[in-house]
Formats: C-alpha cells, sequence, structure tokens
C-alpha cells in the first residue's frame, strides 16, 4: 500500500509517494534524492542517519517514513546558513560544522554528517536540561557551555565512526559547547 507524504527537507517543502513500509532514511535517500543522511547499519546502532527532526536528534532508519507526514527535517546538508550566516545573506557553515573542520573531528566523511546532527541535538538537549547517565547532579541546570568531556562522550556514544575520529569529534563538540579544553 503506498501514501503521499509531505516533508520539508532543509527548508523546501516536498511531496513523495512511498509504500508505507519504507523508512524515512531510504525516502530521503532513494524517493527524494537527499544523500546527506548515511545508511550504516541499518539497525539505528550506528548514528550516520541522524537528522533532526522536527528539531530534535531522530534516526531515520527506525522511523517509517509514513509516521512523519509533515515533518521538518534538517540534515547535515541543509545546516548551510542556519546560526552560521555571513554578511549579505550568504550562507555560511554552521558553527558545529566549522567546529569539525577546525578540529578534524572527520576522516572518511562518511559518518559527519550523522555526527553533526547528532552534535547539534546534543547541545540543545543540554541547553534544554536533559539530563542523561553521565549528569553529575539531575538537580542542577544542566549548561551546554558546562558539559565535561565524559558527559559529551556519552551524549554523543550513540554515533559511531569507523576511522576513529573521536579526538577530533570531542574537541569540535566541546568548542562548539563552549566548554574548556
Amino acid at each position: 500500500m503506498d501514501a503521499e507524504l509531505t516533508l520539508t527537507v532543509d527548508g523546501r517543502q516536498r511531496t513523495v509517494t512511498v509504500d508505507t513500509r519504507t523508512t524515512l532514511l531510504d525516502a530521503l535517500r532513494e524517493r527524494l534524492g537527499v544523500n546527506s543522511p548515511k545508511k550504516g547499519c541499518d539497525h539505528g546502532q550506528c548514528g550516520s542517519c541522524t537528522v533532526l527532526l522536527d528539531g530534535r536528534r531522530h534516526l531515520t532508519c527506525l522511523a517509517l517514513a509514513v509516521a512523519h507526514d509533515g515533518a521538518e527535517i534538517v540534515t547535515a546538508a541543509g545546516l548551510e546558513g542556519k546560526d552560521g550566516e555571513l554578511e549579505g545573506g550568504a550562507g555560511g557553515l554552521h558553527p558545529v560544522q566549522q567546529a569539525f573542520l577546525d578540529h578534524d573531528g572527520l576522516q572518511c566523511g562518511y559518518c559527519t554528517p550523522g555526527q553533526v546532527c547528532s552534535a547539534i541535538g546534543a547541545l540543545d538537549e543540554a541547553a534544554r536540561g536533559c539530563p542523561r547517565h553521565v549528569t553529575p547532579d539531575l538537580g542542577e541546570d544542566v549548561e551546554a557551555g558546562t558539559l565535561s568531556d565524559e558527559e559529551i562522550r556519552e551524549r554523543m556514544s550513540g554515533n559511531l565512526c569507523r576511522c576513529g575520529a573521536y579526538a577530533g569529534i570531542l574537541a569540535a563538540v566541546r568548542e562548539s559547547a563552549g566548554a574548556q579544553a
């Protein structure tokens, strides 16, 4: 059975017809030609398919597309210009994307779009005060700028890098959080 969906992907409203069993990842990649989210494990274990779905990080390989009709999806490719406006209205890299470049938070680049979206989502969760397992005191407000390396690692633990660029990824997220090295 097919269903017609409307998704706003990277600021552009798109309509697509998919089988009701189609994952959001497959709808994005195979039907809409959006290649920023990657298919890594297809089981929600690697994080390479992470996007910002209605403002929160989400694994698209585990989501059925039909469940997200009307959703707003921002991929790493759609971050250009968001929070990184240059003079004259030209879009620049998002600060998290720039931090990944500055700190060599990538090697082959396959996982990078998911890592970047996950980092933005993790920092937003911290800024909203969402505690995680390693949060020191659940009664205290959690501020993005005060994240320890341990907390950053735990918040990013759902994203794997087969190349082992973790030191650069940690430094990039730390800088993006405003934390001290």
